[in-house]
C-alpha cells in the first residue's frame, strides 16, 4: 500500500484535508467489504462482485490519498498513522474472511498478519531513532498482496480450477515476499537503533 513520506508536519497543514478524508473513507469501507463477503455466502454471485468493487475503489483511494498528500503538501501526523492502519485493516480483513470462508489456509493468513502488524508496531517503536522508508521489496509486497487478494475475490477463481491454482501460487509467492521483506525491515530497525545509540 502507499506509505506516506516522513517529512515533519508543517504547522499550517490542517488535519482535515482531502488526503486524510480519503484515508478515513478507506477505513469506513472495510465493514461494507466484509458485509459483502458475508452476504455472498460462497455463492460467488453479485455480492462477490460488490466486494471486488469495494476493494478496487479502496485500493484506488490508497494511491490517490498518497499522491495528493505529496503533491499538495498535505502530509500530517494523522495521515502518517492512519494510512498504514487503513491499509492493514483492508488487506487483513480480506485475508481473515478468506480463511473464515475456508478459501485460504489459516496459517497463511496468520503469518501475513503477524508480519504486517508486527512491522507496523516496530515502525512506531523505532520512530524516535528515525524513519524506516518503504523499500522496493516492501512496495513489491504491497502490489503482490493486492493482486493475490483480487484473484481470491474474483468469483471465477472458485469456479475455474486452473484459476484457483494460479491464485494459490500467487498467494504463496506473496507470502514468501512478505516474510523476506519483514525480516529485512527487522534488520533495518536494529541498524537504525544501533546507529542512534552510538551517536
Amino acid at each position: 500500500m502507499t506509505e506516506t513520506p516522513a517529512n515533519p508536519q508543517p504547522a499550517h497543514v490542517p488535519t482535515l484535508n482531502i488526503a486524510n478524508v480519503l484515508t478515513t473513507l478507506r477505513i469506513l469501507m472495510v465493514p461494507f467489504f466484509i458485509w459483502a463477503l458475508v452476504a455472498d455466502e460462497k455463492e460467488y454471485g453479485l455480492m462477490r462482485w460488490v466486494a471486488v468493487a469495494i476493494f478496487a475503489v479502496a485500493m484506488y483511494t490508497d494511491k490517490l490519498d498518497g499522491d495528493l498528500a505529496r503533491s499538495r503538501g498535505l502530509i500530517t501526523n494523522f495521515g502518517k498513522i492512519a494510512d498504514p492502519i487503513a491499509d492493514k485493516l483492508l488487506t487483513g480483513s480480506a485475508l481473515v474472511m478468506f480463511s473464515i470462508l475456508a478459501e485460504l489456509p489459516w496459517w497463511i493468513t496468520i503469518v501475513i498478519l503477524v508480519r504486517e502488524w508486527g512491522i507496523t508496531l516496530i515502525r512506531f517503536v523505532v520512530i524516535r531513532y528515525g524513519v524506516m522508508a518503504a523499500s522496493r521489496g516492501g512496495k513489491l509486497k504491497t502490489v503482490m498482496q493486492a493482486v493475490a487478494i483480487v484473484l481470491y475475490l474474483l468469483p471465477w477463481t472458485h469456479t475455474l480450477e486452473w484459476l484457483g491454482v494460479v491464485a494459490f501460487i500467487v498467494m504463496l509467492l506473496t507470502l514468501a515476499v512478505t516474510v523476506v521483506t519483514g525480516l529485512d525491515y527487522l534488520l533495518k530497525a536494529w541498524q537504525l537503533r544501533a546507529a542512534a545509540t552510538r551517536d
